[in-house]
């Protein structure tokens, strides 16, 4: 079936690109329940047949989900059906979504917002946090540095090593909060992610920065993992000012219009089984 412009009348969707469409589609039926909530995406292969459409597009318009809370990853369960109601339930302000501002505003205000929750996080993991935990946040660390040997964006694993952190806080409200705004920040972090990714240098001083607040943490030294914590959300902030306009335009800045439109909202915690959906097709509109 073709796609049809009837179908999904969002500002995303009439972009008019293959992954807006898709996003548009799946964010539809999640919507519609074609997909219900607490079940599982179909995989991959199975979503490139069903849109007609490459891998590389579904992925990207699974990433977009995630961003906006409609979906989540869980471990045993891949990619899961959120409630769309809980998606809805915060809205950031809208920042860098064209005009005369300049679309690195809305992502430095979230790195603002991170900086200080990040900052007390980190000293409460160096406090509280017990040798498996610990290992957890070595892993997630050699996670980031081995996708970026294998040429990922390192994406996920940078949200699953903070993630990782905020369990050692012993404070469920930090996972939760976390987990709320990198949903949110998931364009935001692959915004600074690629800027850093540019220069060798930048990649280095990244590296850096999360080794220092994995050593603090260790050695559970609070104020040095509180120091640690800050500066990194500190020091992204200022890699991003300094980013060139060549950066901000293109796909940047339409991923910076993302985190404008982000929406935050509460996990799910239900079994997942998998969706029945009615196959769609992404085609050219009819």
């Amino acid at each position: 079936m073709a796609f049809s412009a009837s179908e999904d009348l969002s500002p995303r969707a009439m972009d008019g690109t293959l992954a807006d469409r898709v996003t548009g589609l799946i964010a539809a039926d999640i919507r519609a329940r074609i997909y219900p909530v607490n079940t599982r995406l179909p995989t991959e292969q199975a979503m490139t047949q069903q849109y007609g459409v490459s891998r590389t597009v579904v992925r990207e318009a699974i990433s977009r989900l995630k961003s906006e809370g409609l979906v989540e990853t869980r471990q045993g369960s891949g990619t899961v059906v959120r409630d769309p109601k809980t998606a809805d339930a915060f809205r950031l302000a809208q920042a860098g979504t064209g005009g005369t501002e300049d679309p690195a505003q809305g992502v430095l205000r979230i790195l603002e917002l991170r900086r200080g929750i990040e900052a007390e996080m980190a000293a409460l993991a160096a406090q509280r946090r017990t040798g498996a935990e610990m290992t957890q946040i070595q892993q997630a660390l050699r996670a980031i540095v081995r996708a970026e040997k294998e040429g990922r964006d390192g994406v996920e694993e940078d949200l699953a090593f903070h993630i990782a952190i905020s369990r050692a806080a012993h404070n469920p409200h930090y996972t939760e909060l976390l987990g709320m705004l990198t949903r949110a920040l998931h364009d935001a972090i692959r915004l600074t992610r690629s800027n850093e990714a540019r220069r060798v240098d930048l990649a280095a001083q990244v590296r850096a920065e999360h080794e220092a607040l994995c050593a603090a943490i260790k050695a559970r030294d609070a104020a040095a993992a509180r120091t640690a914590a800050f500066m990194h959300m500190h020091n992204t902030g200022e890699r991003i000012e300094q980013a060139g306009k060549d950066f901000w335009t293109g796909d940047s800045r339409a991923a910076a219009r993302r985190v404008a439109r982000a929406k935050l909202g509460t996990s799910t915690t239900a079994a997942a089984t998998p969706a029945r959906p009615t196959p769609r097709k992404a085609g050219r509109q009819s």
